[in-house]
């Protein structure tokens, strides 16, 4: 596994197939543009060993996996299902949204975006945006009691 490690980075940029580092170069990537212009947007969460000092342990505690983590952001063709960018390593404690909102994503012109409630409120400018509404479960109202 060591050894074809670091031959991988090389081989997808010479198949052409490596996602941008850059989300803002992203708007004009051959792997944005092949096929229709629809995205999908998440994050990811690596586990990490837990930190030696206090600080990092509290920077990189993630509430959601309850372990130490650090994130990523992915912008993926719906269409070819391949990696356009992958964000820089953050904090796991850092959520989604405000993760999104530091990188300045771009994205082709008429493209639409789908994202999941963690990116509730997140918009980029001439994207059309999808997001999942929660369904109501039967016999539930609204205030989460049942009659």
């Amino acid at each position: 596994m060591h050894h074809v490690l670091p031959v991988l980075p090389r081989a997808f940029a010479a198949l052409g197939l490596a996602p941008e580092r850059d989300a803002s170069r992203g708007a004009t990537s051959t792997l944005a543009l092949e096929g229709a212009p629809d995205m999908a947007i998440d994050g990811t969460e690596r586990r990490l060993q837990r930190p030696i000092t206090a600080a990092q342990q509290q920077e990189q505690y993630s509430g959601k996996k309850k372990t130490h983590t650090d994130n990523n952001l992915l912008l993926v063709n719906e269409h070819t299902d391949t990696v356009i960018s992958l964000g820089p390593a953050v904090a796991g404690k850092k959520p989604d949204k405000k993760a999104a909102d530091e990188e300045e994503i771009a994205s082709p012109t008429n493209a639409t975006l789908d994202k999941d409630t963690s990116f509730q409120g997140y918009e980029l400018a001439g994207v059309l945006t999808r997001q999942p509404k929660k369904t109501e479960r039967p016999g539930v109202e609204r205030g989460g009691q049942i009659p």
